[in-house]
């Protein structure tokens, strides 16, 4: 392909008739004042889109426009091109021709020194295309994975360590030079890797003959690198240092955190360390802290569960349980609820171990154990602070229970979580902690059971046939109308990671303490209580929601499958 000719943007637009005289002028003068490019500015003024002038760009230069939303990239030809030029350059390498030419996307296609450059790095011809810089910059974030400058790293760190122990000076960063040490630049590394692959937890495990990293993304793990077992002292040294462990304790299990800043992204990381047969394992949970809260209205709450929820949380008084397993997101809708709940008319004391979001306007109470601040004595000190609005971060104990259930009874709204499989079976569970039958009955208002699904990659997704079990699953709610609907699955695709899964949407249930259910609760039959549980939740529990997803194209039967706990009777 020859080399690209100028284009001038600006009267392009005017001869398309998407763009003013008065808005190119208002463009020229604030390129001249802070020198940013004229598309970027036209894009932000909000005088017309993206898509927009890529496309008029495309036409003009008789050139593809490439949607890399709906775009499957290989590794190997993208990294033809360096990551530093392809951001510079705002390009990407997207495919090869037989004859050996590349085809690259680049944002402005008129950019003669950005094709002579690229043309010099690839040594190849290039043809050229057209793609939309947002979604460039996207795909650039996820596509130049660094899985190998962390195995690189890994290994120079393990040449470095050889058999000569470690000093605790030299991974104090404390000095410039530390900075530039390979565990330092591992770590770094690692933590830009889990943020770039949107991962909720990070795994560094020790083995018999190597150091296994993993990821948790999208509530499954996956390796990110192994390395030689050597290094993995270093490393857990160096996160102990950050979070202000214990360093010469290696037998007795710690926790912490600390904050780092990566790519822009303030992180609250909870660390966690347990001694193994080969060394210490550590567990690292990533809060990025300058994400948004959810709100109640965009947590795919169905309508009448989120009615009747909102109906508990402006009550006056009473309890509202969360319950699921771990990771399954009841702090976040918590805290969805007290974004709503928050304002200056209301007191809200939160009791947390530990505090996993902040919310201005709110009291928040870290527990200790190791100073014997458990969640029953600050409880019992929270409830002289004149609060409207309790949060428990768990029902761990008795104690617990019972002063949040008192506070319920006298005036407060409480709000708590509790690790039990579904709604049904929670004040069970709560007689079974030792809890009185009559505070259990007077207490709860509602229980929100909840879990979460992976949801289909919508680049990769595809229409399949549904396995004979998937099918004989779904015939338990829809009955003879399984056959009526379109069933999803991802193929699997860069935007993935091959996974054909891309985030989450929540399940839900609940369980509303009715006249009937109270009545149920004090009598010493939890045969009763569930049958009457039974009846009051037909149709809403969270087998049923996770089938509307699938019916929603918006997950796989299997997950559905893999999170309801319900079984046909």
């Amino acid at each position: 392909m020859p080399r690209p000719e100028k284009v001038r943007l600006g009267d392009l637009l005017i001869q398309e008739g998407l763009l003013t005289g008065e808005q190119l002028k208002f463009a020229l003068d604030e390129q001249k004042r802070s020198g940013r490019k004229l598309g970027r500015i036209f894009v932000d003024s909000g005088f017309v889109t993206e898509d927009g002038i890529s496309n008029i760009l495309a036409r003009q230069l008789r050139i593809p426009y490439v949607d890399l939303r709906q775009f499957s990239h290989k590794a190997e030809l993208v990294k033809l091109l360096p990551e530093t030029l392809a951001r510079r350059y705002r390009a990407l390498v997207l495919a090869e021709k037989d004859d050996g030419t590349l085809q690259v996307g680049l944002t402005d296609p008129t950019d003669i020194r950005a094709y002579d450059e690229i043309s010099r790095v690839v040594r190849r011809n290039i043809d050229l295309a057209v793609v939309s810089e947002s979604q460039l910059m996207a795909t650039i974030d996820r596509v130049y994975r660094r899985t190998e400058e962390i195995a690189g790293l890994a290994k120079e760190l393990t040449s470095e360590m050889s058999d000569v122990p470690v000093e605790f000076g030299e991974l104090l960063g404390l000095s410039d030079a530390a900075e530039d040490a390979p565990v330092v630049k591992l770590l770094h590394m690692v933590f830009d890797e889990a943020l770039r692959s949107r991962a909720s937890d990070i795994h560094i495990e020790p083995q018999e003959n190597n150091l296994r990293i993993r990821f948790r993304i999208d509530g499954v793990l996956h390796i990110q690198t192994e390395a030689d077992a050597k290094i993995a002292s270093a490393v857990a040294l160096r996160l102990k240092l950050m979070s202000g462990l214990d360093i010469s304790e290696k037998r007795l299990p710690q926790d912490g955190r600390f904050h780092i800043k990566v790519r822009n992204t303030s992180v609250d990381i909870r660390i966690s360390t347990l001694p193994t047969q080969y060394g210490e394992s550590v567990v690292m949970r990533l809060l990025a802290q300058d994400q948004s809260l959810l709100s109640l209205d965009h947590m795919n709450i169905p309508p009448r569960v989120l009615d009747r929820l909102r109906h508990a949380l402006h009550r006056p008084s009473g309890m509202v349980l969360v319950t699921g397993p771990t990771g399954s997101g009841k702090t976040t809708t918590l805290y969805a609820a007290l974004n709503e709940l928050n304002s200056p008319e209301k007191k809200i004391i939160t009791v947390e171990d530990p505090v996993e979001y902040r919310l201005p306007g709110l009291n928040q109470v870290q527990v200790h154990e190791k100073i014997d601040l458990s969640f029953g004595k600050v409880l019992r000190t929270v409830l002289r602070q004149d609060p409207d609005i309790v949060l428990v971060g768990e029902m761990r104990d008795t104690e617990t229970a019972e002063i949040g259930m008192r506070a319920a009874m006298t005036g407060h709204l409480v709000l708590s979580t509790l690790h039990t499989n579904d709604a049904m079976t929670t004040p069970i569970r709560l007689l079974d902690m030792g809890v009185p039958r009559y505070m259990v009955a007077l207490s709860i208002h509602l229980v929100l059971a909840q879990r979460l699904v992976r949801t289909i990659c919508e680049n990769c997704k595809t229409q399949v046939a549904l396995q004979a079990h998937e099918s004989e699953w779904l015939r338990y709610e829809l009955r003879e109308r399984v056959d009526a609907h379109a069933y999803y699955r991802g193929k699997g695709c860069s935007h993935c990671n091959n996974t054909g899964f891309q985030g989450r949407a929540g399940v839900y249930e609940f369980l509303e303490m009715s006249d009937e259910l109270v009545e149920a609760t004090n009598q010493a039959d939890p045969v009763s209580f569930m049958n009457a549980a039974r009846r009051q939740m037909a149709g809403a529990t969270l087998r049923r929601d996770a089938v509307r997803l699938v019916l929603a194209g918006r997950t796989t039967v299997d997950e559905a499958m893999r999170v309801s706990t319900q079984h046909e009777e």
